[in-house]
């Protein structure tokens, strides 16, 4: 089994992570969307949401909480990301 093979089994997990980034992200203020285009589009593996989306599925869980909790995981290491660039600048 390989990599794609592995993010096949959560793929549609994974689109519902998107749109709930996408869903949080959206506001009158520019930046703020710009942010969510950026979290969307950025072409990062998303190493950590994909993480939990897999343990979830291994240890069979059934509910929907595991979606925004990724979500979450990412705005998280996004933040510290920014706030990385901003101490660095």
């Amino acid at each position: 089994m390989g990599i794609d093979d592995v993010y096949a089994l959560i793929e549609a997990d994974q689109e519902a992570v998107d749109n709930v980034i996408r869903q949080r992200l959206h506001s009158e203020v520019t930046l703020v969307n710009q942010l969510g285009h950026y979290i969307i589009n950025s072409g990062g593996k998303r190493l950590r949401p994909v993480l939990l989306l897999l343990s979830a599925r291994a240890f069979g869980y059934q509910g929907y909480h595991h979606i925004p909790l990724a979500a979450v995981v990412e705005f998280i290491h996004t933040a510290t990301l920014l706030h990385d660039d901003v101490v660095d600048a």
